[in-house]
């Protein structure tokens, strides 16, 4: 699978396209302010973005949507939870002295045991609320296989974990969303946040200092 992250100021949230190596179709998760140069980043590798998946919707993560939904002309995803943040963008950006468009309509709301294609990879999102209501990890692998790769959004960092002092969030299912999903993917899980570089479940249920009740 071919990954490509990018992260710009102010809000330096990783934006993420994953796309299939044989036939270049891809994903577009969580379009924030990165959203041109990434869009130009599949122009010319020739990719051909099927899907916008949101790991949630806090406006870091958001502020793209609009310009990749017209560029694309593909279906918008997010979990239908976090629906009352995602319509509240632009009130949300002027707290923070940022202009955000108010981003297109949902078409898409996740549901248990979903699979949404792209080549020969699928990804699978799973609830994983405590940071926001309607946060999920996307689980992306092979066609059939046990994807290895989770995008967790702002749920899990390496060294630490989603803030829950925001509208919606919940420190206790912040922790059990850690515990009982992300945990469950085994050690060699490959964790790519929100914010920061990527690290392993191994890893962070080793060394991760907010997690060791729980390890």
């Amino acid at each position: 699978m071919l990954i490509e992250s990018q992260a710009v100021p102010p809000f330096m949230k990783n934006g993420f396209i994953l796309a299939c190596e044989e036939t270049r179709e891809a994903v577009y998760i969580d379009p924030g302010d990165e959203v041109q140069s990434l869009l130009s980043y599949a122009e010319r590798n020739g990719l051909a973005i099927r899907h916008i998946l949101l790991t949630h919707a806090h406006i870091d993560h958001v502020t793209g949507v609009g310009a990749a939904r017209r560029a694309l002309g593909v279906p918008v995803y997010l979990h239908r939870d976090d629906l009352f943040i995602y319509e509240r963008a632009p009130e949300t950006g002027a707290l923070f002295g940022v202009h955000v468009e108010p981003p297109p309509p949902i078409d898409v709301y996740y549901t248990p045991s979903q699979v949404i294609a792209f080549g020969t990879y699928e990804v699978r999102p799973y609830h994983t609320p405590g940071h926001c209501p309607g946060g999920v990890c996307l689980q992306v692998g092979k066609r059939g296989e046990n994807g290895q790769d989770l995008f967790v959004g702002d749920t899990l960092f390496a060294g630490s974990i989603g803030r829950t002092d925001l509208p919606g969030g919940d420190y206790e299912t912040l922790m059990a969303s850690i515990h009982n999903v992300l945990f469950a993917f085994g050690d060699a899980a490959v964790v790519h946040p929100g914010h920061g570089p990527d690290t392993t479940i191994g890893r962070e249920r080793r060394t991760n200092p907010f997690l060791s009740p729980f390890s």
